[in-house]
């Protein structure tokens, strides 16, 4: 849930990139280390090609622009710089698309791209060093928040302009917990037998058939967050992975214990994967998951389903001493080796993630809200600055207290969150964790999983540096 699309997306990237540089040597993609013209630019002209007034056609992928937040963005784009034509079709980034446009030649001008894969392409000369572009357009990185930036950095260089900034906090279905005399504060991650306690007395099942989950670990897909709260950073600062760590192998043992404390992989998979979380019959509303880590974009999405009878809760997810903890997510805009029009794509860049962009975005929100009557439930983005002003002069209490108290989790949790350090091979490594989280899910011990997954990984990291 949530993230499965871009996980998928990461596995392709680790399976497609190597071949795709390899093609694409004579295309004007160099290998690891190059950098375009010597500072990042990428017109070949050994000057700054991110500097000048942006024209002429500026093509993006992976950026669909359809919502209100993205399309006031678009429109101060375009009045901003109105010589230039963009053409950003529907539809989410698509690594083999890329490659395969990389490897012939004639990649995007722009590409919006998942943070965790931006190292991988960097250390392959897939995507360029933005210093030029950063100097260009006079963007001012320190109004973006830290764990952001440094997520796109990778040996001292930037190579991507961070967007939103995701986190996660436990998302409650108050309802089901009042119908059992349970109180919100019981679905916690700080005491663990207690939390399978909790969540095996919310479980229910006729049988093999699965009624109801009382808390999802979401796994394969958290296996980082739960790594986390045990004290564990599945990559190290560098880049290096660091899959079998002792907290790491500990924390997938405990995940998948609630997994089988509450159905198996097979009936637990099959049953969370029949619902559409979008509408009205997702689990929260239909009291079919009690509680799960979530996304903060999710509660705007959850706002829709309180005339289906949708009450929230939220707790926030801690470490196991009950510090607040959060994996960090979300994407960027990059630029590759070998773009046509790297002054607008530049430019985009820039505009797309200011302050003043936001605002306008914030505005177009609340408009929004307002004719749908309903309620302001934040815009989280990498750009502290642009957040905090948002917050300060559109955030009301929400009428619903439990919706008030999700939006305010996650923003308590806003400045404590982690990305994953910029790899080399972040894709790679995305990978390994992945299909060695779903071996232990299928049966193999989490030790022997990982203990894989961090040899298969490793191998690429080190490929990577040499």
């Amino acid at each position: 849930m949530g993230t499965t699309r871009n996980r998928t997306r990461i596995a392709l990237t680790a399976a497609g990139l190597s071949a795709a540089v390899a093609l694409s040597g004579c295309a004007g993609v160099g290998g690891k280390g190059e950098e375009a013209s010597g500072s990042g630019s990428s017109g070949g002209d050994g000057g700054n090609s991110f500097a000048g007034d942006p024209s002429g056609n500026l093509t993006i992928m992976g950026f669909g622009g359809e919502d209100e937040v993205a399309q006031a963005r678009v429109d101060a784009f375009t009045k901003a710089h109105p010589s230039v034509k963009v053409s950003h079709p529907k539809g989410e980034f698509d690594a083999q698309q890329f490659l395969t446009a990389l490897a012939a030649g004639n990649p995007p001008d722009l590409v919006y791209v998942d943070r965790a894969i931006i190292g991988t392409y960097a250390a392959q000369g897939a995507v360029v060093p933005l210093t030029d572009c950063v100097k260009a357009r006079k963007v001012d990185t320190s109004a973006y928040r830290e764990a952001a930036i440094n997520s796109l950095t990778l040996d001292g260089k930037l190579y991507g302009i961070p967007e939103f900034y995701v986190v996660q906090v436990n998302l409650i279905d108050a309802k089901t917990l009042k119908s059992k005399g349970i109180d919100p504060s019981k679905i916690q991650t700080k005491d663990w037998p207690a939390l399978k306690s909790t969540a095996t007395s919310l479980y229910e099942s006729n049988g093999s058939k699965i009624k109801r989950v009382g808390f999802d670990p979401k796994l394969p897909d958290s296996f980082p967050l739960w790594a986390l709260i045990n004290g564990a950073q599945i990559v190290k600062d560098g880049g290096a992975p660091n899959l079998n760590d002792p907290k790491a192998v500990e924390a997938l043992d405990y995940a998948i214990t609630l997994v089988e404390a509450q159905g198996g992989w097979t009936s637990f998979k099959a049953f969370r994967d029949s619902f559409d979380i979008f509408g009205d019959k997702n689990p929260l509303t239909t009291g079919t998951i009690t509680a799960f880590p979530m996304e903060n974009w999710y509660v705007n999405v959850l706002r829709d389903s309180i005339p289906a009878g949708l009450q929230l809760a939220a707790q926030p997810i801690t470490d196991r001493q009950g510090n607040p903890v959060s994996t960090l997510g979300g994407s960027a805009w990059a630029i590759p080796k070998g773009a046509k029009n790297p002054t607008a794509a530049c430019a985009w860049a820039a505009e797309m993630t200011a302050t003043d962009t936001w605002m306008k975005a914030a505005e177009a929100r609340i408009a929004k809200t307002k004719a749908d009557k309903s309620f302001f439930t934040g815009l989280f983005t990498a750009n502290k600055v642009a957040d905090e002003k948002i917050r300060e002069t559109y955030k009301e209490p929400a009428p619903k207290p439990g919706f008030e108290q999700a939006i305010q989790a996650f923003y308590d949790t806003l400045d404590t969150a982690k990305a994953m350090p910029a790899s080399a091979a972040g894709a790679q490594i995305d990978a390994a964790w992945k299909a060695a989280v779903g071996r232990a899910l299928g049966g193999q011990s989490a030790q022997a999983a990982l203990d894989q997954a961090q040899k298969e990984a490793q191998a690429a990291f080190d490929k990577a540096k040499k």
